[in-house]
């Protein structure tokens, strides 16, 4: 039977498990599906097992069902972060020189193959799983799968992506500062980071060791509890892993949300309205929605990377950073090497300033059964974040970043997507060991309606574009031209206007802009062409200033594209420039 557009656990291991669709069935579909995106987003693979491999591991499976065996995840294609030990094939960590090929699968893979789950191979990520962007691998950058002008998020990017596009029924990420929630939130996925140790992290390469936790991402909250249920469990070979306690949290009657004052995203209205959208929702579910002060989360956040915690990743790279820096991505070498400068006496400090965070964090939990925040505050291109990757990053995590320092567990839920079809998400978050109660909010919650509709992953290879014709300030070389550079918009052409046109330079205007008028008696003006896609370019459009407006211009060539053109307001007090030729020479005039 032919796989939905999202194959999610349920559509598969029921069926496979019965024997009424063969795990070689779905493994044919899986080929097909990647060969497909592989023309599209060839960076979502490090690397992954070959066909043959592949249709013979879905034989196994089929031959363990018909044998009797009990397989909740009959079937099931997953994916592993490259951080994530898969035996037959290499560990990189997105760093081709750290490369290694393991004994042995790291133990919650092990569960997930014993469950019947079939991995089909390991996916790109932030290098060293440092960064919330999937822009910081030597493999490529990950792009969002429903608009690619985007960052998919990270440092999970490439099982996000491959989970949203449907090439795989769920992925297995890791999260220490959010890297598992953030690129399911951008992406329209679920992300369960569990409480530290509650999962196996023997066979991770660590990037802050005592930080460190395996995630899922899923299409779904059901899903993702599936996952849970057979991953779960205390590995004695993991120093790191904790038994559950007798008793742990259980009822979600009380949901804390931020103050408003708290309510941060950077100028996201979209962000801001679905998160209202949000609350809104958990009221319909009868729960009691209150105020809380997270001013000592928010500063726990900060520590991550401000604090001596970034030594931690430091260690995990030391030796390389020792003796071959230079494989080291350049963001990450940077962020890597400032832990250099970290002594014990910072560690200790760091560890003081921490516990005493948490002290003044204890009554958010006492006041609140779970906390519901926006995942992440907003989303940006991948050109910006590639303009800006320091800052730009940090404001990824303001609602992450503190999770995993104050031992607390967390799923993040799809709740919207923008116009621009980039998703947004929101995360509940509990204590330690909220796990199984965390879960079954989520799924009330996604059970309320109405849930956002999920937009079909973009699976054209191009995306429809737009020309646009710009005359002075957007330039290269000139003020605003990075709103272009920022979209990825390319050059088509330096030209000339169709000998129609009169040049105007605006009064009072900073920077200095023209104006482009169409008049009979005018003269070709110098331009510059550029190609868009239509998302960028509709974001351009929402930037241009009045009295400017966007219109269509004639090119020598006669061609139409579309253009600066201006209101007739705009001439007032403007001074004619037409016999430059341009807005170059008129800059040079002024100098």
């Amino acid at each position: 039977m032919p796989l939905p557009a999202l194959p999610r656990i349920a559509d598969i291991a029921p069926h496979v498990a019965a024997g009424t669709l063969h795990a070689a069935d779905v493994v044919e579909q899986v080929i097909a599906r990647l060969e497909a995106y592989e023309r599209i987003q060839p960076e979502v693979w490090i690397s992954r097992f070959d066909n043959t491999t592949l249709c013979a591991m879905a034989a196994a499976i089929d031959a363990r069902v018909a044998a009797g065996e009990d397989l909740p995840l009959a079937g099931v294609p997953f994916a592993i972060k490259d951080n994530i030990d898969l035996a037959g094939l290499p560990t990189t960590a997105a760093c081709p020189a750290f490369a290694y090929r393991p004994d042995a699968s790291a133990h919650v893979v092990e569960r997930a193959i014993a469950a019947g789950a079939l991995p089909v191979g390991k996916t790109n990520l932030d290098q060293f799983a440092t960064g919330l962007v999937g822009t910081r691998s030597p493999y490529g950058a990950c792009r969002a799968v429903h608009n690619r002008a985007y960052i998919s998020g990270g440092s999970s990017s490439g099982s996000a992506v491959a989970v949203a596009a449907g090439l795989v029924s769920f992925a297995l990420g890791t999260d220490t500062a959010g890297s598992g929630r953030v690129p399911a939130a951008l992406n329209g996925l679920v992300g369960l980071k569990p409480s530290k140790g509650r999962w196996s992290s023997s066979g991770l390469v660590p990037a802050c060791r005592t930080l460190d936790c395996i995630t899922v991402l899923a299409h779904d909250v059901g899903d993702a509890a599936l996952v849970d249920d057979c991953l779960v469990g205390f590995d004695a070979a993991d120093p790191y892993s904790r038994r559950a306690p007798a008793t742990v949290p259980t009822g979600m009657a009380r949901i804390g949300i931020p103050l408003p004052h708290q309510r941060n995203f950077l100028g996201d209205l979209a962000s801001e309205a679905l998160f209202d959208k949000a609350i809104e929702r958990m009221k319909a579910l009868g729960v009691q929605i209150i105020e809380v002060d997270i001013n000592p989360l928010i500063e726990a956040a900060k520590l991550l990377y401000q604090g001596p915690w970034v030594a931690e990743r430091t260690a995990a790279v030391s030796d390389m950073l020792r003796d071959t820096p230079q494989h080291i991505h350049p963001v990450v070498r940077d962020i890597v090497r400032s832990g250099l400068g970290m002594t014990a006496v910072d560690a200790f400090n760091g560890e003081y300033a921490l516990r005493a965070l948490a002290r003044q964090a204890e009554p958010v939990f006492e006041a609140v059964d779970a906390l519901l925040l926006p995942t992440c505050p907003t989303t940006y291109r991948l050109a910006e974040m590639l303009a800006a990757p320091f800052a730009l990053n940090a404001n990824m995590g303001l609602y992450t970043n503190f999770v995993n320092l104050l031992d607390m567990a967390a799923i993040a839920v799809p709740a919207g997507f923008r116009a621009n079809a980039t998703g947004f998400g929101v995360t509940f978050i509990g204590p330690a060991f909220a796990d199984r109660a965390l879960l079954d909010l989520a799924l009330a919650y996604q059970e309320i309606a109405p849930m956002p509709e999920i937009p079909a992953p973009d699976l054209t290879g191009v995306p429809q574009t737009v020309k646009l014709c710009v005359v002075g300030a957007h330039l290269a070389g000139m003020p605003l031209h990075w709103q272009l550079t920022s979209r990825e918009a390319k050059l088509v052409a330096r030209t000339h206007t169709a000998p129609d046109y009169r040049l105007y330079a605006l009064a009072e205007s900073t920077p200095p802009k023209p104006a482009l008028v169409h008049a009979h008696g005018g003269t070709a003006i110098e331009v510059e062409v550029y190609e868009l896609d239509v998302a960028a370019f509709g974001s351009f459009v929402v930037d241009v200033p009045a009295p400017l407006a966007i219109g269509t211009v004639t090119l020598a060539s006669g061609e139409v594209v579309k253009g600066f053109v201006s209101e007739p307001r705009a001439l007032d007090g403007a001074t004619e420039i037409t016999h430059l030729g341009g807005w170059r020479a008129y800059i040079a005039s002024l100098a």
